[in-house]
């Protein structure tokens, strides 16, 4: 489904990401895991055409997307989750899923809020609630459920625990990992190791903006590098 190439990418003259390559089968979970810094982020931008490749290629069911631009992406049925959230806050939950679908060109988005609030009940309750009063772990919850109303085929989350209590992201990564079960793709860049095994059948593992370690989650987790992420973190680990 997706395949990056060889990317380059990075910020003016610096380069962060280097000859990197990974890709997303139809229906896979795949995990980025690494620590600050490692490029994982940056990574995504360039899936996502916020940052341009300086060399290398994006593609996308087999074509090549590396200059498309990143609303035309979304349209291919890519969606973000991005880091720290962002939800509108001066917007309800209803009003930001709605955003979210309408920006899709969807003509079916009351039916597209009502699935959302179907795989997240909490939202149903908060339906009229402004975003901003929401706790961290609703407002997770909405930032993935904004990607959802977009009816995406690839789902891209950016750092799904950060900020949140253990049972909250337990919680929204057990969503998640149905989502991904049910067939839906996940591209998942996550700090913590044994929660995005948990959700990804497959993975690599990034530092100083490459890739150092990838492949299937029962054989990394019989890597001794892998294990260190269990016991130490992931600094410990590279």
């Amino acid at each position: 489904m997706l395949e990056v190439t060889n990317a380059e990418i990075g910020y003016g003259p610096v380069t962060v990401v280097e000859d990197l390559s990974i890709s997303v089968g139809e229906g896979e979970a795949v995990f980025l895991i690494g620590p600050n810094g490692a490029g994982k982020s940056t990574t995504l931008r360039g899936v996502l055409g916020l940052n341009r490749l300086t060399r290398g290629t994006v593609s996308w069911r087999e074509r090549d997307i590396t200059r498309l631009p990143t609303n035309k992406r979304a349209a291919l049925g890519i969606a973000l989750v991005p880091e720290g959230r962002h939800v509108f806050p001066q917007l309800t939950v209803v009003e930001n899923l709605e955003v979210a679908a309408r920006a899709v060109g969807a003509k079916d988005v009351e039916a597209r809020v009502e699935e959302v609030c179907a795989v997240f009940p909490r939202l149903a309750e908060r339906k009229g609630q402004t975003a901003g009063l929401l706790s961290g772990g609703e407002q997770q919850m909405l930032a993935i459920g904004r990607a959802l109303a977009q009816r995406p085929r690839l789902l891209v989350i950016d750092e799904l625990s950060l900020g949140l209590a253990p049972v909250v992201y337990e919680q929204v990564g057990a969503v998640v990992r149905d989502l991904a079960r049910d067939g839906l793709a996940v591209l998942l860049v996550e700090q913590n190791a044994q929660l995005a095994m948990s959700i990804c059948s497959r993975g690599y593992l990034m530092s100083h903006g490459e890739v150092v370690l990838a492949g299937m989650v029962a054989d990394l987790e019989r890597n001794n590098q892998m294990r260190e992420l269990y016991l130490g973190g992931i600094e410990k680990a590279v």
